[in-house]
């Protein structure tokens, strides 16, 4: 069983909740070690003073915060343990809201189980479960944890709180930058898209299945046993078309939603469509004519 990470209360008002965090996610990445091309011998990092050139123990390791090139102020475990920060001790709820307020770009700085520590908090750590149940809400909460305040959102899974870390919003870059040039779509281009959407939709990632597998591990895999076994690996199924090609975006758009019925079983009647490359530009005529008046698709613009 895993070792908890820490040790505090949940502060919930005046009801405080004696608990200790847990890891809610386990990795299952395939190690590769560094060696020496020549004879395959490990390649070893050693931990070494600048000043002596000694090498060091982890036991012989602290922490420091340098002022300047030539000058560094040592932190000691004891000062951290002692900061004057009232979530040091205790994961500290400050507020409730929707879980859809919070945008999931927030997401991402650990997932943590809170078990209760001790019978006697077993009985308050059920009553802010079932709280958050009945009000359909989440709790914002902030704590300390491995040298840093941290925000989080605390909810209930299963018979258990998982606390999802946040990033503070001043970590979250803007989008604007990012952004694409204003595109002009027609509304057959955007009616295509969503036909293909409604076409791949599904309930809850579980419905997937086997759809959602991790298929570099399981090829890595392969090839350290063809390695070991002086073999090679299985060939693999051949790739779809070469990303970055130009294509006819309906006729594209077409094709994925009947090869999307077609991996759920469903028929379509309306044929299939082809991708094919966008045809080149004619070459312009030398002599000049009127240009015909033609009627344009109503266009729709994007930000």
């Amino acid at each position: 069983m895993p070792r908890p990470l820490w040790s505090g209360a949940v502060s919930f008002g005046l009801v405080t909740v004696p608990i200790k965090l847990e890891a809610a996610t386990e990795k299952h990445d395939v190690s590769l070690r560094q060696v020496h091309l020549e004879d395959d011998g490990r390649v070893r990092y050693r931990k070494t003073c600048e000043i002596d050139g000694q090498v060091l123990a982890e036991d012989e390791i602290g922490k420091g915060y340098e002022v300047h090139k030539d000058a560094v102020i040592p932190i000691t475990d004891a000062d951290l343990a002692n900061m004057p920060l009232p979530t040091a001790k205790a994961i500290e709820i400050v507020a409730f809201i929707d879980r859809a307020a919070v945008d999931p770009v927030q997401y991402g700085a650990g997932s943590y189980y809170l078990t209760a520590d001790g019978p006697v908090a077993a009985k308050p750590y059920v009553l802010l479960r079932q709280a958050l149940e009945r009000n359909e809400k989440v709790a914002v909460a902030k704590f300390a944890l491995r040298g840093r305040e941290r925000l989080g959102l605390l909810r209930p899974l299963g018979d258990a709180l998982l606390l999802s870390g946040l990033h503070w919003a001043d970590e979250i870059r803007s989008p604007a930058e990012l952004a694409p040039p204003d595109t002009e779509l027609t509304d057959e281009e955007i009616e295509g898209a969503l036909t293909l959407m409604n076409t791949m939709a599904t309930g809850r990632l579980d419905d997937l299945g086997d759809e959602l597998t991790d298929h570099y591990t399981e090829a890595l895999h392969e090839v350290i046993a063809a390695k070991a076994e002086h073999r090679a690996p299985q060939p693999v199924a051949e790739s779809h078309e070469p990303v970055g090609k130009v294509v006819d975006l309906m006729a594209a758009l077409e094709k994925s939603v009947a090869e999307a019925r077609e991996r759920r079983g469903e028929t379509d009647s309306g044929g299939e469509a082809t991708v094919h490359e966008m045809p080149k530009p004619k070459k312009a005529a030398a002599k000049k004519t009127a240009p015909k008046k033609t009627s344009t698709p109503r266009r729709r613009k994007t930000a």
